[in-house]
Order: C-alpha cells, then sequence, then structure tokens
C-alpha cells in the first residue's frame, strides 16, 4: 500500500461516514425556497432603519455566531441593525465557520472575554444554525460569563440527520456529525435563559428540530422565514431583536 494511502483513508473516514436515514425531513419545496435569501437581505437593506427602530435595545453585549460556512460578514445586517437598535452587538473573530474542532469552545472563551473586559457584565450569546449548538454548549461551561442564548433554526432536539445539511457538514467538518470533537449533548438546556427560533418553511432543519421540546429550552418563537432568512430577512431580525427584549424581561 503507497504510504499516502492511509492518509487520504483516513481524511474520507469521517467525511463519507453513513448512519441511519431520518424518519421524516424538511420539505424540498422548503429547502428550495432558500435561494429567496437575496431578495430577503435587499429588503432587510431597505428595512433597516424601522427594523432598529422597532427593537428596544439596552446597551447589553451581544456576540454573534455564524451557521455552518457563513462568516462575519452573513452576519452583518444582523449586527447593524442590533447595533442601530441600541445593543452592543460582535462578531466571532473566528472568520467562517467551518464546523467544531477541539478548541472551538476555547476560542469563544477567549472572544466573550475581551468583549467583557470593559464591563465585566454577562454576555447574550446569538447563534444561527450550527452556531446556535455552539453558543448552547459555551453556555453550559462558562454559565456565569453568559446572560442567556437565543438559537436561529438550530438543530438541538430529535435526530442529528432529521436535516438537509448533516452531509455537507462532514464533508466540511471532517468526522461524523453525531460524533463532534468535544463533548456535547445537544438537547440538555443550558444553564441560562434561552428562546429557540424556529419556521415551519426552514428547508434544512426540520422544525420541530428546532423548535425542541419542554425542558431543552425556556421559550421557541416562530418565525416566517427560511433557514437562510434567520440572519438576513427582516422577519428573522426582527425575531432575534423581540427575542433579545424577551430575555430582558
Amino acid at each position: 500500500m503507497p504510504p499516502y494511502a492511509e492518509s487520504i483513508t483516513s481524511f474520507w473516514k469521517g467525511r463519507l461516514a453513513a448512519g441511519p436515514r431520518a424518519p421524516e425531513l424538511p420539505p424540498v419545496k422548503h429547502l428550495l425556497a432558500n435561494a429567496s435569501m437575496p431578495f430577503d437581505l435587499a429588503r432587510s437593506r431597505a428595512q433597516a432603519a424601522s427594523l432598529a427602530r422597532a427593537i428596544r435595545g439596552d446597551g447589553r453585549q451581544v456576540l454573534l455566531i455564524p451557521g455552518l460556512l457563513a462568516s462575519e460578514q452573513r452576519m452583518e445586517p444582523l449586527r447593524a441593525i442590533l447595533q442601530a437598535a441600541g445593543f452592543e452587538a460582535h462578531g466571532w473573530g473566528m472568520g467562517r465557520n467551518l464546523g467544531p474542532r477541539a478548541d472551538s469552545l476555547e476560542k469563544i472563551d477567549r472572544r466573550v472575554d475581551e468583549i467583557r473586559r470593559g464591563s465585566g457584565k454577562p454576555v447574550t450569546l446569538v447563534g444561527w444554525s450550527l452556531g446556535g449548538l455552539f453558543a448552547r454548549e459555551y453556555a453550559k461551561i462558562a454559565t456565569n460569563k453568559v446572560g442567556g442564548v437565543v438559537t436561529m433554526g438550530t438543530p438541538f432536539s430529535g435526530d442529528v440527520r432529521a436535516n438537509h445539511a448533516w452531509r455537507l457538514y462532514q464533508l466540511v467538518a471532517g468526522h461524523p456529525v453525531d460524533c463532534p470533537p468535544f463533548a456535547c449533548d445537544r438537547a440538555v438546556k443550558p444553564p441560562v435563559p434561552t428562546i429557540a427560533l424556529w419556521s415551519r418553511r426552514d428547508g434544512v432543519i426540520l422544525p420541530a428540530c428546532a423548535k425542541g421540546r419542554a425542558g431543552e429550552r425556556d421559550r421557541a418563537m416562530e418565525v416566517d422565514c427560511t433557514h437562510m432568512g434567520f440572519a438576513v430577512a427582516p422577519e428573522g431580525i426582527l425575531a432575534v431583536g423581540k427575542a433579545l427584549e424577551r430575555l430582558r424581561d
């Protein structure tokens, strides 16, 4: 066997790992509807001022964590509107989200410490899709630093393969979707207030998996948007703002 054969085999092992087929997946018509993202973004840019006025910011420090393959640029429309609304919104500072690594939570911890350096106050985490899983797991190990967690279309409940993204996840992250590089029990609620945003029109994640069950999150809020729309559509951005307001109540 050539010396490089083992390396090639190892490289693809986790990426091509199979698993049991989920009994239910999001409808394909809803998956295809995610192509509307450019139009959603255009609507949010046109409505940015009115969206900011509709959200009651309170100066709270907020950390935005992008989804799989998304970068801070994808989160910028949301960050800018939250900032204009009166929140102190920050990017996560880790570039494009290429899936969890063994040190991912440590890097988030360093970023949270940077944000807290001036005030010492807890930071509220807002995570989109995979970013919401990062937020929930980090909140479990750094409870005193986190004021609450808002997830957007995050599959923290139910079948880990009940979505159209798990194969892409494995190709990008390099490990099976049910074997992350750090301890993770998705359904266990963090010991901080949590709100799950979910949509019947998500298309990527099965709605029930993003909504969660009682005891897996404190509150669930339905949003009328696609999965991609959570971070860029007016409906998704406004829902994040309202979720942040409810965490304050």
